[in-house]
């Protein structure tokens, strides 16, 4: 199990006010108050599936409120932190990721966005009431969430698809099977350059999201890559000032892959704490999932239809690494 020592979680502190915000100058940004931002939107999603953006309407304090609750929680002993575990499905989690084998240097609290989710497993850990942790997590959600519909709606303008609420109404929908995760990755003192590649020394393995769309915010510590179309990994210095916004499965489905699910991974720090915080925006258990009608423009489906429940199902049986999407791809007739 991964157990976190204080100096780490102080580390945390130490990184959130030392260097300027810097970026990978080939990653867009995009400041989603610009009259252009849908079209610069639609661009990003098919070249990279991946992208930053700022002015987007999260109230820091939020940000601040959530973060400083999250370094609270991962700086609680072990023993502490797994009376709200193991996630079956939510709760906290650690080195294990998922049920097929697969491990990262990390340690994690997967939670529904439910609003009505119960946090009192949480009373006793922090011992006080857990309203505060709960109104932390429930006012940062519903305002990610409400950037997500808005980064959604203005793909939706970008590709000319009405309604414009097509991707939207999912995440919306009171029976959306959305979920947030806080992410803790300790030091790895032992890490070497050339353990980069080694499974053990891996924070989060690579994968894509399987849900429609990821909003993900981490503070100043690196260690997060993108796999570029070509194959080549890319590292993502950290931004304080941004959120980095993730294309998922369902969503490339649903434009019939004119919109790519980005693959990306967590590497390990050797000597920083990292902390992430990640909205997966997700459609109903029930909805169908398939290539809107609108995009398909003649075109032939490269999808069967699904659930996202079958969907959900399947991807649970696999590996991070594996093609999720393979078996329910169409094969071209020879």
């Amino acid at each position: 199990m991964v157990v976190l020592s204080k100096p780490a979680i102080e580390q945390f502190y130490a990184t959130q006010t030392s260097q300027p915000s810097i970026f990978f100058t080939g990653v867009p940004l995009i400041d989603l108050s610009k009259p252009d931002s849908k079209n610069l939107l639609v661009k990003a999603c098919e070249e990279f599936g991946f992208f930053k953006v700022v002015n987007h309407g999260v109230p820091t304090e939020f940000i601040t409120k959530l973060e400083t609750e999250a370094v609270k929680f991962f700086s609680l002993p072990l023993s502490e932190k797994e009376k709200t575990g193991p996630p079956n499905p939510f709760g906290y989690g650690s080195k294990s990721i998922g049920s097929s084998g697969d491990v990262g240097w990390i340690e994690y609290l997967l939670l529904t966005t439910n609003p009505e989710f119960s946090y009192q497993r949480f009373a006793s850990i922090f011992g006080e009431d857990p309203e505060i942790f709960r109104c932390a997590v429930n006012d940062y959600v519903s305002a990610v969430k409400k950037m997500a519909c808005e980064i959604v709606e203005l793909l939706a303008d970008g590709l000319k698809i009405q309604p414009r609420n097509v991707f939207s109404k999912l995440l919306m929908d009171e029976q959306s099977d959305s979920v947030f995760r806080l992410n803790h990755y300790p030091p790895c003192p032992e890490l070497q350059d050339d353990d980069m590649n080694d499974p053990n020394m891996i924070g989060f393995g690579e994968h894509t999201d399987p849900q429609i769309i990821s909003v993900l915010r981490s503070n100043n510590t690196s260690g997060l890559q993108i796999n570029l179309r070509d194959g080549n990994w890319i590292s993502i210095p950290p931004d304080q000032n941004s959120f980095f916004i993730n294309v998922g499965d369902s969503l490339q489905v649903m434009t019939n892959g004119k919109f790519k699910s980005v693959r990306h991974r967590v590497l390990a720090n050797s000597s920083k704490s990292r902390v992430s915080m990640i909205y997966f925006g997700g459609p109903p258990l029930s909805e169908l999932i398939a290539p809107l009608p609108s995009i398909m423009e003649g075109e032939d489906s490269l999808y069967k239809e699904f659930t996202w429940f079958e969907y959900k199902k399947s991807a649970f049986k696999s590996r991070l690494a594996d093609n999720r999407l393979g078996l329910f791809e169409k094969i071209a007739a020879s």
